[in-house]
């Protein structure tokens, strides 16, 4: 099998950012093909990496990637919003740093039987683990039409939900849509000719609320940030790659959580809440892809990097 062409987004910016030690430990919650993982890993000696996914082609793939690596390196086929609780079972009690790439790979968008692209016909699946139960089948043919037009509004902010979902419910009452052209098709019939003529492709939010329903990708954020930030050893630094609005404000807030959570009011003189900070932003504001790797791979557009460290 040909090696699936891959680029690792704002792969220095992240590098420079962890602060690796060569006896450190380090986590990557979302393994890929290895990118991020093969840096961090060639800048230890004495220190281990964990790389954890939920899918078993990535395991595999990035296993042979990091193989001249193998003695610092321990694969996990588990999902990142876990990442707390699998080094508990390894036995590690802090990691030095973390890093979560939100994005969805290039093998799954490429791979025509993944079921990811608006732009290749396949079976409508997009799951990232291939052993989950619900597909995209499941939620175009199975869900309500209250649920259907809430995650295309608030997953994909598209705003003509309501005329997609009721396209998608008239021909679903006629025979079951099984295709993800098929489904860019009811899509592209549902909106006005002006929408039609915008540079995005028509299905693009859709097909990204359906992804985000399919694999709970909002939830797995939030309970990501929930947990794994308190398995940071003082000084370690988390860092998050998203790609869109909603997975940033979940890091965002989740970093401010334990930055600025105090709940006093402003006039008191001291803190009584019992608010302890356990995160410090390192930058401001996100750090976003160079003009020149945008050029290079046009997916990192959209990308933003938070990082923080543990206090």
């Amino acid at each position: 099998m040909a090696e699936p062409r891959h680029v690792s987004v704002l792969l220095q910016e992240c590098i420079e950012n962890l602060n690796i030690r060569p006896d450190g430990i380090y986590l990557d919650g979302t393994l890929g093909l290895g990118g991020h993982s093969y840096e961090i890993a060639s800048r230890l000696t004495t220190g281990r990496l964990i790389g954890i996914d939920r899918d078993p082609s990535a395991i595999e793939r990035a296993g042979a990637r990091l193989s001249p690596f193998a003695d610092r390196v321990t694969l996990v086929h588990g999902n990142f919003s876990d990442a707390a609780q699998i080094l508990d079972e390894l036995g590690i009690p802090g990691a030095d740093g973390m890093l979560f790439d939100l994005g969805v790979s290039s093998p799954q968008l490429d791979e025509a039987q993944r079921g990811f692209s608006y732009m290749q016909d396949a079976p409508l699946d997009m799951r990232m683990d291939s052993s989950a139960a619900l597909t995209a089948y499941e939620v175009v043919n199975g869900w309500s039409e209250d649920r259907l037009n809430r995650i295309l509004w608030d997953y994909g902010e598209e705003r003509y939900a309501r005329r997609i979902t009721a396209a998608i419910l008239a021909a679903r009452a006629k025979k079951p849509i099984e295709s993800t052209l098929e489904l860019v098709e009811l899509i592209r019939g549902a909106m006005p000719a002006a929408a039609l003529r915008e540079k995005q492709h028509p299905a693009k939010r859709s097909f990204q609320a359906i992804r985000i329903a399919v694999n709970d990708e909002l939830g797995e954020v939030e309970r990501m940030m929930d947990t794994a930030p308190d398995k940071l050893n003082p000084g370690g630094r988390l860092c998050v790659i998203s790609f869109h609005s909603l997975e940033d404000r979940i890091v965002k807030s989740g970093i401010a959580r334990r930055e600025n959570g105090c709940t006093c009011p402003r006039e008191a003189p001291i803190c009584t809440c019992g608010f302890v900070q356990t995160l410090r932003s390192v930058s401001r504001k996100p750090i976003l892809p160079s003009a020149e790797e945008i050029e290079i791979n046009p997916r990192s557009r959209s990308a933003k990097l938070r990082v923080a460290e543990r206090v």
